[in-house]
């Protein structure tokens, strides 16, 4: 079809981060945000991030189960000495964030774009197989970084990040997917061995993400029975969604 070299491994990465930035569109639609709405954000993020995790360790544990799971605790310690290092002062802004709210979503940005280094070497490793695995993964992560996007968003737009603003943020934490893609393509045996343990690390810090901060948050706000029905919705859809763009096997 077409020439596979450094350029297009560039081109077809930077695709990638741009489509996270499209997960924040719904909040165009959007503009008032409640109490309850707060809490059902929180939940749909964390259940987004939930089957999100769940499809990173099973992709790593499918390339190499140890180096996968070693990952997981690296991701652990990693978010817990973030959380005690990140400062919880009023002085902290991100994101037209101050305070709490700017360290939740310092912790979620940094989660998603530690995650995004280890999608940008699988696209860098798939074109250094063959153009066609390259092209089907490249899709992939492309369509699944939407909903990523969403769970971004839908921590940042409710506490007063604006959408176009939240777009931007979502699309930074997919930034490391083309700056990787290009040396993992160029240099495929010696990013592949990384791969399973990069995947497992987003994975890790994702699952400390959702149970101590975005579930409690949201229990604040409504029951504990929708908390759990929005988190179990969330996360079926976004497994759904997976496996309809990236069948096993692939």
């Amino acid at each position: 079809m077409f020439e596979i070299n450094v350029w297009t491994v560039l081109i077809a990465a930077f695709i990638t981060a741009v489509m996270t930035g499209v997960g924040a569109l719904p909040f165009l639609v959007y503009r008032r945000v409640s109490g309850a709405l707060l809490g059902y954000s929180n939940a749909v993020a964390g259940g987004l991030m939930l089957a999100a995790s769940h499809s990173l360790i099973a992709e790593g544990v499918a390339l190499n189960a140890e180096r996968a799971l070693i990952g997981v605790l690296i991701g652990l310690g990693a978010i817990i000495a973030s959380n005690r290092l990140i400062p919880s002062g009023d002085g902290l802004e991100v994101a037209n964030l101050g305070g709490v709210d700017a360290r939740k979503a310092l912790l979620i940005l940094g989660i998603m774009t530690a995650h995004s280094f280890a999608e940008g070497i699988g696209v860098g490793v798939s074109f250094g197989g063959t153009e066609a695995l390259g092209i089907f993964i490249t899709t992939a992560i492309a369509f699944h970084n939407v909903p990523e996007g969403l769970a971004i968003s839908l921590v940042l737009v409710p506490r007063g990040t604006p959408v176009w603003k939240a777009a931007g943020w979502s699309i930074f934490t997919s930034l490391p997917q083309p700056l990787m893609a290009v040396p993992a393509f160029l240099f495929v045996q010696a990013f592949e061995p990384f791969l399973p343990v990069g995947l497992g690390i987003a994975a890790g810090a994702m699952i400390w993400m959702v149970f101590a901060e975005l579930i409690p948050d949201a229990m604040e706000e409504v029951s504990g029975g929708a908390v759990g029905t929005a988190v179990t919705l969330a996360f079926t859809l976004m497994l759904a969604f997976q496996l309809l763009i990236l069948p096993a096997g692939h």
